[in-house]
């Protein structure tokens, strides 16, 4: 009984085993290669699939999501010899299982190397300025070329990036030094136009202070001479107006004398013609309180100019001012 027993356990632990190899669970976004003694049967898909025990074989389980593999820095040499560390990193995904297991040995090992190669055929092409300056040149430029030879591996890239680029240290400094020189430049210009600008400003509004300066002097100075000119109208019509005779006029004058004779630089008097005849009328005015008016001769001969001095030697009354100097008495033409 026991060899019966242990035959039958042998058969379970077989049919058991069986069933584990017959049943394949596949995850979703995922596939399995199946092989027949060796050779390439079919591609399981996600789900529940059966395969021939001892017979069908997994020859490898691939993922068929997207995947992102980083590179480590790889140093290429630019089109001026100068060498530059680049990271790069590759997004792709498998869209066929059968051609990623067949066509390569390691897709994965394959897409570094032709990324390595065809980076530095891209950048051994251009200048390290270009280089810096041309990421998506770059980027588009390695995607064409990995996505024409992984297709034969059943691989898509679908987009290839560059991490960084690090030239040289002495480069960086370099680069450091020309961009602090060009932010001064930058900055000195725009303080030079700043000023600049400033000044024209300035200088304008200067411009306009001064014409609207003049023009409010011009105007003044029409109006003060309008109105001048007004006031001398309304009084010379004012004068003719009243009729003044000589008696009025011989007083003017008179009271125009003290004026005259204001300031310490007066040393002489020029006395208009008609002073005489003013005083002619005034005398007559005020003959009957004294006979004359002190210190005027109004007979016309250049007489005595009373208690102030000697008059004139011609046709005119010696004057005196308040000083008790002598002031010659001129004939002049009448003042209006």
């Amino acid at each position: 009984m026991q060899p019966i027993i242990i035959v039958l356990i042998i058969l379970v632990v077989l049919v058991f085993i069986a069933l584990i190899k017959t049943i394949q669970v596949i995850p979703q976004a995922s596939a399995a290669i199946v092989e027949r003694f060796g050779r390439y049967t079919r591609t399981l898909n996600a789900g529940l699939n059966i395969v021939v025990p001892f017979i069908d074989s997994i020859r490898n389980r691939i993922d068929l999501r997207e995947q992102v593999v980083p590179f480590p820095p790889q140093p290429v040499i630019t089109q001026d010899n100068l060498v530059v560390n680049i990271d790069t990193v590759i997004y792709y995904q498998v869209t066929d299982a059968r051609a990623a297991t067949y066509e390569v040995a390691s897709y994965i090992q394959a897409i570094e190397q032709l990324t390595v190669t065809t980076l530095r055929n891209i950048i051994g092409g251009m200048d390290l300025e270009r280089t810096l300056t041309s990421r998506e040149e770059i980027n588009a430029a390695l995607r064409g070329v990995l996505d024409e030879a992984t297709g034969k591996w059943g691989i898509r890239v679908n987009r290839v990036e560059l991490k960084a680029i690090e030239p040289p240290t002495s480069i960086q400094d370099s680069m450091e030094k020309q961009m602090r020189a060009d932010r001064d430049k930058r900055a000195a210009i725009l303080t030079a136009e700043g000023i600049r600008q400033s000044q024209i400003l300035t200088a304008e509004g200067e411009k306009q202070s001064a014409i609207l300066r003049a023009e409010g002097e011009a105007k003044a100075s029409a109006l003060r001479a309008e109105g001048e000119a007004q006031a001398i109208r309304t009084v010379f019509e004012s004068i003719h107006a009243g009729d003044p005779d000589q008696k009025l006029l011989s007083y003017q004058y008179l009271q125009m004398l003290p004026k005259i004779a204001e300031g310490d630089a007066n040393k002489l008097w020029i006395v208009p013609s008609e002073i005489g005849d003013a005083l002619k009328g005034l005398s007559g005015a005020f003959g009957n309180l004294g006979g004359g008016v002190p210190g005027f001769d109004t007979s016309g001969n250049g007489g005595t100019g009373g208690n102030g001095g000697n008059g004139g030697n011609g046709g005119g009354a010696g004057v005196v001012n308040p000083r008790g100097q002598a002031v010659e008495r001129r004939e002049e033409p009448p003042v209006y």
